[in-house]
């Protein structure tokens, strides 16, 4: 019963700040002006709002892929017993999440432009200038930057936590290096992966910020489409349906993630 009592304060927090705004958003995704209507879904499959929602979509999988490709190894690295600094190196992961991740945008926005940083010093060293702005790949990168720290930091704590004792189990059973990777490392890996993959997908997918800095308002993700909605053409209806189905594809996300893990666990290690 004082476990109850406990939970009191959060469950009404959850419900204020959680449950209520979710409802809203669903009440005003079905009602206009208190008339049931479904336009706003409607206007959700129009071939130009597809396309933004596709393209949210790959650009947060391909941010994604990326730094789970970069962080994978890093974390290895980090959780190796021989490696010295290993604190220092951390240390840098986590400092730019110290600072405001508008700014941290802003900056890179500034070394990045063609007569940033980055371009005065290829003009200084005799190589051509390049356009690194206003691409879907300036996007990419700036998902990648942001939220690389949300990948390395799971996985780190995960690969920190296996049992020393079943991998030299392995290598006595005759395993190499590849095979106690593929076997032992990473099935015993996989909720940390799991947890950082959500935790980067779900933030690429929804960002506007970085759309908006490093790709100059020239792809429209759906972060930026349903800001537009509620600023600036005030169709609450069809920006609370693409708020839906923006749920509806985290939601899935996290469904398809969730069993992933749980099919890696019961698989066994070998």
């Amino acid at each position: 019963m004082y476990k109850k009592r406990l939970a009191i304060p959060y469950v009404i927090w959850s419900g204020i700040f959680v449950i209520v705004p979710v409802l809203i958003i669903l009440y005003y995704s079905f009602f206009e002006k208190g008339v049931f209507t479904l336009n706003g879904y409607k206007q959700v499959f129009n071939p130009r709002y597809v396309n933004n929602i596709m393209d949210s979509v790959v650009i947060a999988l391909i941010s994604t892929v990326i730094c789970l490709l970069l962080a994978y190894p890093l974390a290895m690295i980090l959780s190796s017993k021989q490696i010295s600094g290993k604190g220092v190196i951390l240390l840098l992961v986590i400092l730019p999440m110290w600072m405001n991740s508008l700014l941290r945008t802003y900056a890179w926005g500034y070394l990045l432009q063609d007569t940033g940083v980055v371009n005065n010093i290829l003009e200084g060293i005799g190589l051509p200038t390049i356009q690194f702005l206003y691409k879907k790949s300036a996007i990419v990168f700036g998902n990648v930057y942001n939220f690389f720290p949300f990948m390395v930091l799971p996985i780190y704590n995960v690969l920190c936590k296996i049992d020393q004792s079943v991998i030299e189990a392995s290598y006595d059973l005759g395993a190499d290096k590849i095979t106690t990777f593929k076997k032992v490392i990473l099935p015993l890996s996989m909720p940390g992966v799991v947890t950082g993959v959500v935790m980067v997908f779900m933030p690429a997918l929804t960002t506007f910020l970085v759309s908006r800095l490093l790709g100059g308002g020239k792809t429209t993700l759906l972060g930026d489409l349903i800001e537009q909605q509620f600023k600036i053409t005030g169709d609450w209806a069809f920006g609370s349906a693409l708020s839906v189905i923006l749920m509806v594809i985290i939601l899935i996300t996290l469904v398809f993630m969730s069993k992933k893990d749980s099919l890696e666990k019961g698989g066994g290690l070998f």
